[in-house]
């Protein structure tokens, strides 16, 4: 993303046990004296920190010094995802990157003898021209003096010893996908030399019924193969090949094979997909303020970024994944693939406005963030774990946050919404009893004056609790040439927004207050949302979300 760039790498965490939280701080305040300009951390916590509010957590509070010192923090939202709450990245200095799809995808296909096409995920070849092969599975394949074709390990075609190689060479093999590939006791990588021992011609692997929410990353596979990711197109799989097994009336014993198939290979990409959308694993909003779920006036994530199928240089010795073990490159999902796309195009920004505060390059990355998909439609969002493209919405900004990172864009933002440390810090000593926590995270005392945290300068406005009004500023600096913008806006349902001023003329290098009247006008308990938009004279065009949970008009007393 970020060509030239250096980068210093920190090892906090370790796959066997994980690590501490003494560990990762260590490494942030070591990248601090280090210099750097921006921190890509694809680590979140495994609960919600406990306490008056999620903010106060060492790791949270190590970045905001890290901040102090001018650097951009980038964290994955995590990927726990698609409830609403689930957010693992809590605190308005740090800028919490979503994962979306993209417009790549590497598909193969399986072509059945009854004419029948099933969609697979594989990075393998295809079958040589039309020609169909014949397919067996391994317990149906075993040698004369084996007699255990029930088990699990069989299925999984992980040993090829009980095999007989006579009567499966030449045709394709199948193999079940089972939650121990999941859990990593089983591999593709073995079942392939599975294959490989008994002369396969190639590998076909069906969803265990068992294996439930879990995505499949295309896998490298070195002779035609795929797998079948769906367990619906797994079964009409098996029926079909089931049905087609002929066997002797007296014995029960197969005397014909017949279900053929062929396989259309997967290593080309295929780019006519509609990208992008929020997967569902991406972690939702609103922020939660506290261990209790109250919501703050934060929005999370800020943006989205392509998380999903993403390649990445990957050691040869590695043995994080036993499927990309010995390769170069590895195909992995997830908001840790978002994140450091975030933080590249940051390093861009860095490069050409090296006088940017953090603040000021999440400004730039999420007013400049498109709402739209390549085919001009909303962006969508995933809204179930379990089959996730049969429940999908247009995504709201606790789905995107200001919507997708846009790199082009994010270089001439126009105006920016600037704030520092000590907006920060004034925002944390307005959190109630929160004295004591900010004296021993920053060693500094709460005077006056405090803000909340709907009042600090960001490039969006959240308000969880609108109990009948609420007026809001912000202060937008123009970093381009003088330019003139008018500003519309669309209000939440059940809100009524009031905006001064609504056309302003701002030269290099000003600043422009304006101020927002929000409204209640209905009781509502369900989140809302509207946009802002910034029409510039000279091109320079944005939005910022709007986002209203809870809607007060009155309270009600009983007498």
């Amino acid at each position: 993303m970020a060509p030239h760039a250096h980068i210093a790498v920190y090892k906090a965490l370790y796959r066997s046990f994980g690590g501490f939280a003494a560990d990762v701080v260590a490494a942030i305040d070591q990248a601090a004296e280090d210099g750097v300009d921006i921190i890509s951390f694809s680590i979140t916590p495994n609960r919600r920190p406990p306490g008056i509010a999620t903010f106060f957590n060492p790791i949270d509070m190590a970045l905001l010094s890290a901040v102090k010192a001018g650097i951009f923090i980038v964290q994955a939202a995590g990927n726990t995802g698609p409830s609403p709450k689930s957010m693992s990245s809590f605190s308005p200095w740090i800028f919490t990157v979503g994962a979306s799809s993209h417009d790549r995808i590497y598909n193969n296909y399986l072509v059945l003898g009854n004419n029948l096409t099933i969609s697979g995920v594989g990075l393998a070849p295809g079958t040589v021209g039309d020609s169909m092969y014949t397919l067996i599975a391994p317990n149906h394949a075993l040698k004369n003096d084996t007699t255990n074709a029930n088990d699990m390990f069989l299925g999984e075609c992980q040993d090829s010893t009980p095999l007989d190689q006579k009567l499966i060479k030449g045709k394709l093999l199948i193999c079940s996908y089972s939650v121990r590939y999941v859990l990593g006791l089983s591999s593709v990588k073995q079942a392939l030399h599975t294959a490989k021992n008994v002369s396969a011609t190639g590998v076909i692997f069906y969803l265990d019924p068992f294996v439930i929410g879990f995505q499949l990353n295309p896998t490298p596979m070195h002779i035609p193969g795929l797998i079948i990711p769906s367990s619906d197109d797994s079964k009409v799989f098996l029926k079909y090949y089931n049905s087609s097994l002929v066997r002797d009336e007296a014995s029960k014993r197969i005397i014909t094979f017949g279900a053929v198939a062929k396989i259309l290979g997967g290593l080309k990409p295929n780019y006519s997909n509609s990208g992008p959308q929020v997967m569902y694993y991406s972690a939702r909003g609103p922020d939660p303020e506290d261990s209790s779920l109250s919501d703050a006036d934060i929005l999370k994530p800020n943006l989205i970024a392509p998380g999903n199928f993403i390649w990445g240089a990957w050691s040869s010795r590695g043995t994080d994944s036993s499927e990309f073990q010995g390769e170069k490159f590895a195909m992995i999902s997830g908001t840790s693939m978002a994140a450091p796309h975030v933080a590249g195009i940051a390093a861009l920004i860095k490069q050409k406005f090296p006088e940017f505060s953090p603040a000021a390059i999440g400004s730039a990355l999420c007013t400049t963030a498109t709402q739209y998909d390549r085919q001009g439609g909303p962006i969508i969002a995933q809204r179930t774990y379990n089959s996730p493209d049969s429940a999908q919405s247009p995504a709201t900004p606790f789905d995107m946050g200001c919507g997708l990172v846009n790199a082009t864009a994010a270089l001439d933002p126009g105006l920016i919404f600037d704030s520092g440390y000590d907006d920060f810090f004034s925002f944390l000593c307005g959190i109630n009893g929160s004295g004591p926590a900010v004296l021993n995270y920053t060693g500094n005392s709460c005077g006056t004056p405090t803000i909340n945290s709907a009042d600090l300068n960001l490039p969006s406005i959240t308000i969880a609790v609108l109990n009948q009004s609420r007026t809001v500023v912000r202060t937008v600096t123009n970093i381009a040439n003088d330019e003139t913008y008018n500003l519309y806006w669309s209000a939440p349902y059940g809100v009524s927004v009031a905006i001064t001023p609504t056309r302003f003329f701002i030269q290099k290098g000003q600043k422009q207050k304006i101020t927002f009247i929000i409204n209640a006008i209905m009781n509502s308990s369900s989140a809302s949302f509207g946009k802002v938009g910034f029409y510039g004279s000279q091109g320079h065009r944005f939005y910022f979300p709007l986002s209203v949970i809870s809607k007060i008009i009155y309270n009600t007393t009983i007498t």
